[in-house]
């Protein structure tokens, strides 16, 4: 049908093109759906010669015969995996041979056939409209951000399963946050391969034509392909079509800037990415400026108070690294090069990661627009990793150009600050590097040029930043790094920035004397972090202290001096003693006198201890709160006398670790957790599995898993163990519930890989005899049992 007798009733671009000569056989698959037919007209419209075949009317050999020059799959009703007939089969065939659309159900193929789950997307809905979000690359070149988009569906491709070879190009924010998203867009990496979850033929979709007519611009099977064609006829890189990376232009968010007939910024050519940035900022951060409860004002009572985290000295850590060269490690969920990287990344969780495998510095992108980021993810990376000994320094990673969001940053927990020569004059860059001196944050002064270094230099900054990046060009070379260090006077720490990738990457940097590397979208990808920060960085110098791990053995319930004798003698590290009346087990006080006495006079037996000691003090690793309290149990000489109490006055509980002379406070009823704040000596908390505060960092030394009260033999659920194990990669614990010389190896056994959380185990009615009384050589095989090595 020639494309002049179509007219579109949509109120965007009505106007037919002329005939494309790439697109004069373009197949579309019909899933049994009337919207096939707008996908068709807007298709032609755009200059495409289609031709239209349902679902389970052709076979893939009679397609593969027609030698399509693209497929576009439509929606459709049902889901992909039962009713769509021919239309995996096709993506998978003509994936990276022609480009391919899928729209709606189409996605879904597209998600399914690359090994993604597509279930229930949480709400059902039928010509509704929703704000898009998307990576302004491939269909979405030259759009603006949410835009409205019809939908129709109540299926959706998962996050946790979005297969390797996909990203997200496209998505909704859902929630009253908009903290998470529905996926809406997905693009292979590799090939020439588009997904919509929505309806751009729809008239109610805003730009919908300009996505078909930017995939109708695409060329050959791969990304490569395509770059190589639009590079040869007009100069334009992968997914980008008719506007390179520097003209991607953000939200109107002040409604009034100039537009021109196409929708876009009419200046938007002339200027780089780091101008747009900054124009936007200087928006957002003035709206913020004015927001009550976030005025300026407002953060300068709130740092009066002394509210803002304690600090550590970003120039002194920088220096620490357990390889031969530091780690900035950074967390990027996206930016205007790259695209989305990992949209789903949770910050606190990268953050613990990064620091438990040896990084110095942690970025934190706070830009919301271009990287995705937020200053709520600079608190919770602080939150994440504030109570670790040797912690890395944070670093805001921003464009800053106002002291309010150096302050911002202050009380969100940073500890240094960036500075981009490029973006500021000198004045305002000297006003705002003095300003951040004056909050205790030496900034990470950032540069590209000769120029840029001299001013840096003249500055004083002690940690300078060579992007390697050009930030009007968005090129990358390596070597810039390396060309502007003999301009660095040698006390000055010198830093890599972007297109940091591999060992080799690093090699010359080390020779040169390079002080540290920044690698952000590497690690974001990297499905093991510590392997690949060791495959970077090479072997680490330092040992880890985590690495040593001997279990801990406490006997509980403890009755007589002899018992408590006896549990030292076997190589008990925690001797502990009930203090609540009414229980079985309880002793008075001219007893427990008795048995601190027995405890703190008995020295350890260092044969039964064959752990290897590591001085955490020697090593640049951040060690895990609750690993580093492990050691701290593990007392050289003597065991450590523990007083067990169960909802008392948090005063009695004072004056009883006085009294007794107790080492530790085991806390195993509902006390607060900050009691342990408030108590002068380590404190072990007693919690069920799931229960809030069982992986709070910061207030218990230790978090105990029982089963109930304590002392009642009965056996926890062990399921529920590795459910918190999986939950929090660096939980550690005491576990407690029917253990016995018998079992406690087998228990162990059984936890598999969840063993490794578990730290120590605490038994008490496990050594008894029939009678209830302790017996004495069940506890010295509990002991032995449980600090043997598992095989």
């Amino acid at each position: 049908m020639p494309s002049s007798n179509l007219i579109s009733h949509a109120p965007h671009e009505p106007a037919a093109v002329d005939p494309l000569p790439n697109a004069s056989n373009l197949i579309l698959i019909d899933n049994y759906d009337s919207f096939t037919w707008n996908v068709y007209q807007y298709l032609v419209l755009e200059g495409a010669t289609v031709a239209v075949y349902r679902n389970d009317q052709i076979s893939l050999e009679q397609l593969i015969a027609l030698q399509p020059t693209q497929l576009v799959v439509s929606p459709g009703p049902g889901h992909p995996d039962t009713d769509a007939g021919i239309s995996k089969e096709a993506i998978k065939h003509f994936a990276g041979r022609i480009p391919v659309l899928g729209v709606c159900m189409g996605e879904q193929c597209i998600y399914s056939v690359f090994g993604g789950d597509v279930v229930f997307a949480g709400e059902i809905l039928h010509g509704k409209t929703s704000p898009l979000q998307h990576d302004r690359q491939g269909i979405y070149a030259n759009l603006h951000q949410d835009l409205p988009v019809t939908r129709y569906h109540s299926l959706a491709g998962t996050h946790p399963t979005l297969p390797d070879c996909l990203e997200v190009s496209a998505w909704s924010p859902v929630g009253v946050d908009g903290s998470h998203s529905v996926i809406m867009g997905v693009r292979h990496k590799e090939f020439v391969i588009e997904g919509v979850q929505f309806h751009p033929e729809s008239i109610l979709t805003a730009h919908g034509r300009t996505m078909l007519k930017n995939f109708l611009k695409m060329r050959g099977g791969t990304w490569a392909e395509n770059s190589k064609f639009l590079a040869d006829s007009n100069n334009v890189k992968r997914g980008q079509l008719e506007t390179s990376v520097e003209t991607f232009s953000p939200n109107n968010v002040n409604g009034n800037t100039r537009k021109s007939n196409g929708g876009e910024d009419e200046t938007s050519e002339k200027k780089s990415i780091l101008d747009r940035i900054y124009d936007h900022r200087k928006l957002a951060v003035a709206a913020q400026m004015d927001t009550p409860s976030q005025r300026p004002s407002d953060l300068q009572a709130a740092y009066q108070m002394d509210l803002a985290p304690p600090l550590i000295s970003f120039v002194d850590r920088i220096k620490q690294s357990p390889f031969s060269l530091s780690l900035m490690a950074e967390i990027k969920r996206a930016s205007p090069s790259k695209g989305i990287i990992s949209l789903s990344a949770c910050a606190p969780t990268q953050a613990r990661e990064y620091a438990l495998s040896g990084a110095s510095v942690i970025s934190v992108l706070t830009e919301p627009e271009w990287f995705k980021g937020s200053i709520d993810d600079l608190r919770l990376v602080r939150q994440a990793i504030e109570a670790m000994p040797n912690r890395p320094a944070v670093l805001r990673k921003e464009f800053i150009f106002n002291e309010y969001q150096i302050l911002e940053a202050r009380l969100a927990g940073a500890d240094t600050i960036l500075l981009i020569v490029k973006m500021l004059d000198l004045e305002a860059l000297e006003k705002l590097y003095h300003y951040s001196i004056s909050l205790g944050m030496d900034p990470l002064v950032e540069v590209n040029t000769v120029e840029e270094m001299t001013i840096a230099v003249g500055l004083g900054a002690k940690v300078i930043g060579v992007n390697n990046r050009n930030l009007t060009t968005f090129e990358v070379d390596l070597d810039t790094t390396s060309r502007l260090l003999s301009y660095v006077p040698k006390e000055v720490t010198v830093c890599a920035l972007s297109g940091i990738s591999g060992r080799e990457d690093v090699a010359t940097y080390q020779q040169n004397g390079v002080g540290a590397v920044l690698v952000g979208e590497s690690l974001m990808r990297a499905s093991d972090t510590a392997t690949f920060i060791s495959d970077l960085l090479g072997r680490p110098k330092d040992p880890n202290p985590d690495d040593a791990q001997e279990m801990l053995v406490k006997i509980c319930g403890t009755r007589t001096p002899e018992a408590a004798k006896v549990a030292v003698n076997a190589g008990a590290d925690l001797i502990g003693i009930i203090l609540v009346d009414g229980r079985r087990r309880c002793v008075s006080q001219q007893l427990a006198l008795e048995i601190s006495n027995t405890v703190h006079e008995t020295k350890r037996n260092n044969t039964t201890s064959k752990m290897l000691h590591i001085d955490a003090s020697k090593s640049s690793f951040a060690s895990d709160y609750f690993s580093h309290h492990a050691r701290v149990f593990r007392h050289p000489n003597r065991a450590l006398l523990v007083g067990v109490f169960q909802d008392q006055p948090l005063s009695h509980i004072l004056a009883q670790q006085r009294l007794l002379d107790l080492d530790v406070i085991q806390l195993h009823g509902s006390e607060p957790l900050e009691w342990a704040s408030l108590i002068p000596v380590p404190v072990i908390h007693s919690f069920k599995p799931g229960q809030p505060g069982l992986l709070r960092r910061g207030y218990h030394a230790l978090p105990l898993l029982d089963s109930g009260t304590g002392g009642s033999g009965t056996t926890l659920d062990h399921d529920s163990v590795m459910t918190s194990a999986r939950q929090d990669a660096g939980f550690k614990t005491l576990l407690a519930g029917g253990l016995s010389p018998e079992n406690v190896r087998d228990v162990l056994r059984r936890l598999g890989p969840a063993s490794l959380s578990i730290v120590g185990v605490d038994v008490s009615s496990g050594v008894e005899d029939k009678d209830g009384d302790q017996d004495h050589n069940l506890i010295a095989a509990f002991v032995k049992a449980a600090k043997a090595p598992l095989t």
